[in-house]
Parts: structure tokens; sequence; C-alpha cells
């Protein structure tokens, strides 16, 4: 059996994280995936229930799950200087390693190339973001007020295992090809590091093929030619600016699922925000959270063995697209005029 944690976020949260969870529910019925669902506390709900937005109860029951579905986190809107309204860092706390986003096209949704299909892989637990990579202090430092200085981490153990993370998905795929995205001419020791070991992992796997791009030519080449990526695993804050630029080529955050992996856990995290503007109209469009979703099956069913997860996850993306292709269920920002809770319902009548 999987256990499963739920966290609904705040905002459209409220809206797209149970349409996820009723088209997993689905899928897992199709298939008898046995899953043991639990819905959590976390962000605005956990601060009225426990008095903190990352309760420790939350906490150590996510640990005792095989993976969560969390939506997104209003957190702009937080009391400021009061440890108790955080953003709660999950990724940090369970050591969640790799941000997977998948980038892909639609041919009746609009976006600036067809036929795209790249699966990003972000290692988010180093680099330049200093939340992840200190455990004192912010990893910026001003020493007078002429300079700032910000610290770039990158260790072999945190290259390896998202290089690692790169190729197994890479193997599961038809091209079977991983892009390492660097800049190591200049960047000598920190990309060199990255690069030596995304180089180490590809001897591991010979039915894969490993090429290098420096990041500021396939910043380009995303923009000119995206169809020559299969497979792309970079550092921290390239990849948070390059996942972006993908969604932004294929349609925007809205068709932007993302998937935190872990050694032990994963996340299902939409890229979007918490979109409080359009919150409580059911009009959001849920199609991010629910593929999110079904990125946690397929990660399962290759993590635990679990192949009724792998299943569930084929059943997903088959129902999804054809809901899309048939375009009668969609939201407006798809160019459709049905509610959030009508594509969700669209999805799972999809599964037959």
């Amino acid at each position: 059996m999987l256990k499963i944690g739920i966290c609904l976020g705040e905002d459209i949260g409220l809206e797209v994280v149970p349409e996820c969870v009723k088209v997993m529910k689905a899928a897992a019925a199709k298939t008898g995936l046995d899953v043991e669902w639990k819905e959590l506390p976390l962000g605005r709900v956990g601060h009225q229930l426990h008095g903190h937005t990352m309760p420790q109860y939350t906490v150590d029951e996510l640990a005792k799950t095989d993976g969560w579905v969390s939506g997104p986190i209003g957190h702009n809107t937080y009391p400021r200087n009061d440890p108790t309204w955080i953003m709660p860092p999950l990724r940090k706390k369970f050591d969640l390693f790799a941000s997977i986003k998948p980038v892909r096209s639609y041919p009746n949704i609009k976006s600036i190339h067809k036929d795209v299909d790249i699966v990003f892989l972000r290692e988010v637990s180093e680099g330049m973001l200093a939340s992840g990579t200190v455990i004192a202090g912010s990893g910026e430092f001003r020493p007078n007020d002429e300079i700032s200085i910000g610290t770039r981490v990158v260790t072999r153990k945190g290259a390896n295992r998202v290089a690692r993370e790169a190729f197994e998905i890479a193997r599961t795929r038809p091209r079977k090809t991983v892009c390492s995205v660097h800049k190591e001419p200049v960047y000598r020791l920190v990309c060199g590091m990255f690069a030596e070991e995304c180089r180490k992992v590809a001897k591991e796997f010979p039915d894969c093929k490993l090429t290098e791009v420096l990041v500021d030519g396939f910043a380009m080449k995303l923009v000119m030619n995206p169809h020559q990526f299969d497979v792309v695993v970079t550092t921290n804050q390239f990849g948070d600016i390059l996942t972006d630029e993908g969604a932004g080529i294929v349609g925007g955050l809205g068709l932007a699922p993302g998937l935190c992996v872990g050694e032990k856990h994963a996340m299902a995290q939409a890229t979007h925000g918490s979109a409080p503007d359009i919150a409580g109209k059911n009009i959001a469009n849920p199609y991010a959270m629910i593929m999110s979703g079904q990125m946690l099956f397929e990660w399962l069913g290759r993590k635990r063995s679990e192949p009724k997860a792998t299943e569930a996850a084929a059943i997903i993306d088959k129902a999804v697209d054809k809901v899309i292709a048939e375009a009668k269920h969609l939201t407006g920002d798809l160019g459709g005029k049905a509610s959030t809770t009508q594509m969700g319902d669209a999805i799972v009548a999809a599964m037959g």
C-alpha cells in the first residue's frame, strides 16, 4: 500500500488540489492500486490549527508517507517578522533535491512552438539560492555599503544524484538523451564539478546519450529550436530561469506541472502560485496540479517498483490528452468555458 499526503495549500489550492486528488483516486481505482490518503494542515490552515504554517504534526505525518500533493501557498500576505508565519520549507526539511518539470505543447493550445516534449531537472538543494545551501546565516553578506557578496554551492553528492535522476528518467523515454547545462569554461570549479559528475553518471547508463550545452547558448536554442532537447539537467539558479522560459514556449505556467523528489519522498506541486485574484471563482486551470499528481504516481511506480502506480500515471496522461484534444471541457485560459470542477470531472470521465 502507498501512503500519500494531501496538503491543500491556499487560495486556488483549495480548488485545484481536490481535482488532482479526485483524478488520482479514479486512476488508482482503475488499476487496483491501494492508496491510503491523509489530508494534513499546511500554510494558513496549519497556523489556525497548530499555531505555525508548518506544524510539527504535519512534518511527522509526511515523514510516514511515500509522497504528497501540495497546493500553492499565498505567503506574500503573511505577517512579517513572525517566525510562525513562514513559507513552509518542505524541500529542505525532506531533502528534496531535484525539481522535475516537464515542458510539453499540445496541438490545439496556443504556444510559440508545437511538438515540444522536454523534461527539466533542476538541482534545488544547492546553488545560489541561499536558503537551501547553509545551516546558519543567509549565504549573502554586505561588508560595506558598496559591496554585496553571495555564495554558490555545488557538491559532488548534489550534482551526482540529480544527474542520476535525469538518466533514470531518460531511460524511460524513446530518445534516451540527457543534456547537461552549465558554464564550465567560466565557472571552472562549481560548474566544472557539476559537469564532471554528469559525465561520471553517464558512464553507468550506456543505453543513454549525454550532451552538454553552455547555459547562455541553451537559452537561445530553447527559444529557437526546443525540439532538439529531451531530458535536461542543470544547477539551481540556471534551472530556475530556464524552466520558466520552457513553460513560456508552450503556453505559460498554467501548463507547468512539477515534482520535487528526494531519495525517500516526493512532493507533487504545480509551478504556478496561489492566484488569490481568481480564488473562489471555480475558474482556475487544474491541469498543472493534476499532471503533478500524475508525475507523483509515475515516480512512485519507478522508485517503489509498483507497476500499478505506473499504470495509473499512464491512465491520467491519456485522459488529459483526450480532454485537451476534444477541447469541450477546458478552462478559460486554455480557450474554453469550463469550470475547474468541470475540467476535473471530464478527465475522470475520459478514463472510461
